[in-house]
Formats: C-alpha cells, sequence, structure tokens
C-alpha cells in the first residue's frame, strides 16, 4: 500500500492502537490532535492524554486546540496539512464541514459499534448495559450527522455474561487498529447505514453509577460491568458513600436493599447481588470480607 499522509484525531487510549498501527504501516501522520492536558492526580498537574502520550513517544507533531467548531484559523491549519485522509477515533470535539471536507479522502471514523446500534459518546457501555451479545468495530466515512456516514467495514465480537467494559473496550480497540489498516489500503465502497435499528448511547455523569436496588440483580450486575470504571457505581450506607467494583447475581429474597446475609448479598427488586470489591471515599478499593473488617454492614440493614 502506498503511504499516505494522514491527521489522527483521538485522545483516549481506545485510540492508541490505531495510531501505533498507522505509525508502524509507514504512513506520513503529519499531525495528531488530542485534547488539551488536563488536570489530574491528587496535584492536579496538566497531563496530556494517552494518545498525546504515545505521540510524542513516536515524534510525531501535537495540536490540542481547546474547540475547532467556528475557530476559521484551526480550519485553515488543518486545510494546510495537504492531507489524504483524517482518522478521527474518539477525539472529543466535533468536526465541522471545512475540517470534514478538507481531506482528498475526507475524515474515515473508527467507532465502537455495530452501526446503527450505538451512535453517540458511550457505545461500550451502553452495549454491555443493554445485554447486547455482540458488539463490533465500525470504519465510517464521516459527515456532519452524529455518527450518519455511510459504512466501509465492520467486523463484530462477542460480548460475553462476565465482560466489562476494560474487556470490551481491550477488544475493540485492537480490533479498530487493524480494521483501520484494511479501510486505507483496500478503499471498500461505502454502504448507507440501515434506516432501522438506530440506538443512541448518551454521554455518561457521575449520577448514572448509583445503584437502584429496586432494579433487578440481572440489570444492576450489567451496570456495575459497564460502568467500572468509570462513571463507577454507587449505593449510600447511612452517611458514607460506597462504590462497588465488582458483583454477581446471587440467590436471595427480601425487601430492595436489604442486606441479606454476612457476603454480603443485597437484596433486589428480582433476586439478589453478592458484592464482591467495595471501596469507600479516600480508601482503596479491596475484597469485601476485608472490606467488610474495617466497615460493617450487618443482615437487615437497609443500603440507600
Amino acid at each position: 500500500m502506498k503511504p499516505l499522509r494522514i491527521a489522527f484525531l483521538g485522545s483516549p487510549a481506545f485510540s492508541v492502537p490505531a495510531l501505533r498501527a498507522l505509525h508502524a504501516a509507514g504512513h506520513d501522520i503529519a499531525a495528531v490532535y488530542t485534547q488539551p492536558p488536563k488536570p489530574a492526580g491528587r496535584g492536579q498537574r496538566e497531563t496530556p492524554c494517552p494518545v498525546h502520550r504515545a505521540a510524542l513517544d513516536l515524534g510525531l507533531m501535537v495540536r490540542t486546540p481547546a474547540r475547532v467548531k467556528r475557530d476559521a484559523e484551526a480550519h485553515a491549519a488543518f486545510a494546510a496539512l495537504d492531507l489524504d485522509v483524517a482518522v478521527v477515533a474518539a477525539y472529543g470535539l466535533i468536526l465541522p464541514k471545512p475540517m470534514l471536507d478538507a481531506p482528498r479522502r475526507g475524515c474515515l471514523n473508527i467507532h465502537a459499534s455495530l452501526l446503527p446500534r450505538w451512535r453517540g459518546a458511550g457505545p461500550i457501555q451502553a452495549a454491555i448495559l443493554a445485554g447486547d451479545t455482540a458488539s463490533g468495530i465500525t470504519i465510517m466515512q464521516m459527515e456532519e450527522g452524529l455518527d450518519t456516514g455511510p459504512m466501509l467495514l465492520a467486523e463484530s465480537t462477542p460480548i460475553t455474561p462476565r465482560m466489562t467494559t476494560p474487556d470490551l473496550h481491550n477488544a475493540l480497540s485492537a480490533i479498530g487498529a487493524r480494521l483501520i489498516l484494511r479501510a486505507l489500503d483496500e478503499q471498500p465502497a461505502p454502504v448507507e447505514q440501515p434506516q432501522h435499528g438506530v440506538t443512541y448511547a448518551p454521554k455518561l455523569n457521575k449520577e448514572d453509577g448509583r445503584l437502584d436496588w429496586a432494579q433487578d440483580a440481572l440489570a444492576l450486575d450489567r451496570r456495575i460491568r459497564a460502568f467500572t470504571p468509570w462513571p463507577g457505581c454507587f449505593f449510600q450506607a447511612g452517611e458514607d458513600v460506597i462504590r462497588v467494583h465488582d458483583a454477581e447475581p446471587a440467590e436471595g429474597v427480601g425487601a430492595p436493599g436489604t442486606v441479606l446475609d454476612a457476603a454480603p448479598t443485597i437484596a433486589c427488586g428480582q433476586g439478589a447481588l453478592r458484592l464482591m470489591r467495595l471501596q469507600r471515599a479516600g480508601r482503596a478499593a479491596m475484597p469485601a470480607n476485608d472490606f467488610l473488617r474495617g466497615f460493617a454492614l450487618a443482615p437487615g440493614t437497609v443500603l440507600g
């Protein structure tokens, strides 16, 4: 394959394998666009995102505009790169039409779902939360709509019964790196997305992680697997907020939120949930039996 002049636009760890694959394949990566460094850690030091760090390791030029939608100067700088194509993978900013139209072959998106299911910001979490049995990667030709562009390639992978967001994230990240190379090499004909089966994965916030014990245990189990590590799942025990990092459905009957035994097993709207890894604010996550040595969840306690 003839090397192409490419801009890569991405920010989180999900995007890093694709950047590295494009670089290893010998493509001319003219610039890497990422989200600007953000305060992180106890010292709130300005910290570059994973793609930014990977690009610097590879000796690539990095650009970190805070916004691009109405920035004519940013549009001109992007066009001046004289690109064959741009590859976008979880960049975090919406590209305006001048940027979408600038590369000769347009902009290709590595999207973490089998479109048109789970358009939007959180497709990996949404697939696990919904109980989907499969997910995948779609390479899509970008247009102005939200993940509405024609599809070039897709590859599926199963979602196993105990799969978590990190598990699926890593599987899809590897598929995306492989599939984008094929798309650039093979130049498959674009296929319009079906008009049926469209679903949207909303952007998540911290409150989405609150556990509602009135839901059935299987739904809560999916929520924990979907929302760990972020936004994280939690419940209220008196004045303490307890994060749940791992759990599994269990047998048990009782009023929703009631601690049924010392495991601890919590009664749900249907069935029960055994909590396996817990964390108090300011403390490390630990197995439930270790956690309970310093924090009592006595049978009969009703959790919020």
